[in-house]
């Protein structure tokens, strides 16, 4: 259920406000609103490469090929590159889009416990798969902790494998000019995903690395080769948003802000925040009733935060899933404290 109108909205993934502002503009006239077909038949226009070139410039890649979402980006990826035979080393808490491209690829999957680069040694150690594949994110969308990424590319690099890496919550956050976890790590990833939908404030997803993979994946990834392609007005304000988001050191530095303040008022009500870092916050209340009775209790007072459940999490760790935006203002602030306050019965 969408949030009523005037609710303060605590939960959305638009980190630098983007997609609420306006700040992206209006679409450039003559830009049409659908592709009419797959980029391979007739739907390719020059808002895509614009796109793809302005990525490029952006994340230092070679190539990056744009996709429609970013679950058929990682179902793409990940059923393209891997088969049977091969071995995808896959973190435990990574997101459905890169568990079902793990199932759809046939390759023997090794699920390891999260964030244990260790455990991506001893999968490769067992294993006498022909080729080798890692696959995580770099900023965990449901717990807003952070992947070893110069341990797993370490990793990679003994065991000759390859290092997928999901930035979608870390781009336009994390890094310098906002390219990601990757790049503020100086690791360089195989294949990098990103998408629009978050801190770019639009629609869509993408493939980054070299151009031998991408023109692979236009080629061999069927959620990209069989589906109409991304809208071009979708792109071209894509684009934008890479623009914007690329200078907003500002915006960057205003939503760390937010973050923080929301994050000491959580502590202040007695809400059993997890740890984490970035605009993130999981406060985790365990059994399903328990987030659904908080939820209700915040949408009573105008703050919508929607309760995450199982089997989006494990079982046993339900949640309200708290983001920051970099636009929450002083008064969204004070309103967000008054309904913390007030639904977790703790003195202000």
């Amino acid at each position: 259920m969408a949030p009523a109108a005037g609710r303060l909205v605590l939960c959305s993934n638009d980190y630098l406000g983007y997609a609420t502002t306006g700040r992206l503009g209006a679409v450039p006239e003559g830009v049409g609103s659908g592709c009419g077909a797959s980029r391979l038949v007739a739907g390719e226009h020059d808002a895509h490469l614009g796109l793809e070139g302005a990525l490029c410039r952006w994340l230092g890649t070679d190539a990056a090929l744009v996709f429609t979402s970013g679950y058929a980006a990682n179902v793409g990826l990940l059923s393209a590159l891997a088969g049977p035979g091969d071995l995808v080393v896959s973190d435990a808490l990574n997101h459905a889009s890169i568990v079902d491209g793990c199932r759809l690829s046939r390759a023997t999957v090794v699920v390891v416990p999260h964030l244990r680069p260790e455990a991506v040694r001893d999968a490769f150690r067992a294993s006498t798969a022909r080729r080798r594949f890692v696959v995580t994110e770099s900023y965990f969308s449901m717990d807003g902790d952070c992947a070893d990424l110069c341990a797993l590319r370490e990793v990679c690099d003994a065991y000759d494998a390859a290092l997928l890496v999901d930035e979608a919550h870390a781009l336009g956050v994390f890094g310098p000019a906002g390219r990601g976890r990757c790049a503020e790590l100086g690791v360089r990833p195989d294949a990098l995903v990103g998408t629009f939908g978050k801190a770019l404030g639009a629609g869509g997803a993408f493939v980054a690395g070299s151009a031998p993979l991408v023109d692979w994946l236009w080629n061999r990834a069927r959620s990209f080769v069989f589906s109409t392609g991304l809208s071009p007005a979708v792109a071209s304000l894509a684009a934008r948003g890479v623009q914007l988001a690329e200078g907003d050191e500002a915006g960057r530095a205003s939503l760390e802000q937010v973050a923080g303040a929301l994050r000491e008022i959580l502590r202040e009500v007695g809400a059993p925040l997890a740890p984490s870092t970035g605009p993130i916050l999981p406060v985790v209340l365990g059994d399903a009733g328990g987030a659904l009775r908080a939820a209700r209790a915040l949408a009573d007072l105008g703050v919508h935060v929607q309760a995450i459940r199982p089997p989006t999490v494990p079982a046993g760790s339900a949640r309200l899933r708290v983001t920051a935006s970099a636009v929450l203002g002083a008064d969204g602030l004070e309103r967000a404290r008054r309904a913390f306050v007030s639904a977790f019965r703790a003195s202000p």
